[in-house]
């Protein structure tokens, strides 16, 4: 069984390959409104690192926002065009869950812009605060409240030091606990107050 994880929703580009649920190999770098370009570009590098053809994908997930408005498009498309062609079977996750720091209670931020968070807390499979968004005097104040929690994903524009989490491993770790869905039903999530 081989999976592909796909994530553009932040300013990030994240590509992953697992096979029988172990993460082969991920690349993870800036690649802000160039995501579109490098993506294919990416997976097709790690396939052919690991001798793996694309007939044998049969897993795809995707993070499906919030986030970036065209990020999210970007990865959504590959991974549903990439399942119906391939007849794999489809996952999406939010792209903030996939922020979290393992089993530890995160605060997983993403920058939503005009002083506002998307945010999202989670510890381990539990949701402790569903995807939302905040001002950012809230979130600091959350951040300030919850002093034990990590903080996770985009926090350099809160001037918070946060934990850098695994995206990838963190999506693959969640793959068990969701339902594959139908590629054509996909829609990304878009939060607007």
């Amino acid at each position: 069984m081989v999976t592909i994880l796909l994530d553009s929703s932040n300013t990030n580009l994240s590509v992953g390959i697992a096979k029988d649920n172990i993460l082969l190999d991920y690349i993870s770098y800036e690649a802000w409104q160039r995501q579109s370009e490098y993506m294919i570009v990416e997976l097709n590098k790690l396939l052919e690192k690991h001798n793996i053809k694309k007939e044998d994908i049969t897993d795809v997930m995707v993070a499906k926002g919030p986030g970036s408005y065209t990020g999210v498009r970007i990865a959504i498309t590959i991974a549903k065009t990439i399942a119906v062609a391939l007849n794999a079977k489809l996952y999406a996750v939010s792209s903030l869950r996939v922020e979290k720091n393992g089993d530890v209670p995160s605060i997983c931020l993403i920058n939503a812009r005009s002083n506002r968070s998307y945010v999202g807390v989670y510890q381990g499979q539990e949701i402790l605060l569903n995807d939302c968004i905040m001002k950012n005097d809230e979130v600091m104040k959350y951040i300030a409240d919850h002093p034990d929690y990590s903080v996770c994903g985009d926090t350099k524009y809160l001037n918070v030091e946060g934990i850098a989490s695994n995206t990838m491993k963190e999506m693959l770790d969640l793959k068990d606990s969701l339902e594959s869905i139908n590629p054509l039903s996909l829609k990304p999530v878009y939060m607007k107050d």
